[in-house]
Parts: C-alpha cells; sequence; structure tokens
C-alpha cells in the first residue's frame, strides 16, 4: 500500500471533528507551501515575464489601472 493510501484510509477513520481539524490544519499547510513556492519563483525570475507582460499591455492601452 502507498503512503497516499495509507493517508487516505487513516483520513477515513477520523471522527467528524478531527476531520475538521484535520481540514483546518491542511488548508493553512497548503496555503504556507503555495506562499512559499511564489517567493521562490518571484526571487528566481521566473514571473518576471507577467510583469512585463502587464506593463507592455498598460503602455499598449490593452488595459488600465482603474
Amino acid at each position: 500500500m502507498s503512503t497516499v493510501q495509507e493517508v487516505e484510509e487513516a483520513i477515513r477513520k477520523l471522527s467528524p471533528e478531527d476531520r475538521a481539524a484535520f481540514r483546518e490544519w491542511y488548508a493553512k499547510f497548503d496555503a504556507e507551501e503555495w506562499d512559499r513556492r511564489l517567493e521562490a519563483d518571484v526571487a528566481a525570475g521566473q514571473l518576471d515575464w507577467l510583469v512585463q507582460e502587464s506593463r507592455d499591455d498598460r503602455q499598449s492601452g490593452r488595459c488600465s489601472d482603474r
């Protein structure tokens, strides 16, 4: 059995209260991981193209800052 399957099985065995606590914990964990990955991508310059595209769109009149 894989680790994911073991985790799924364990979650199914939790009480409704424990599942609610797990969901709350996991949502926070997942958001923090997302933030870390985004910050790393920004620091590595992997999103520079998006900033440039936005500036180009603004300069060409394809969007506004309103």
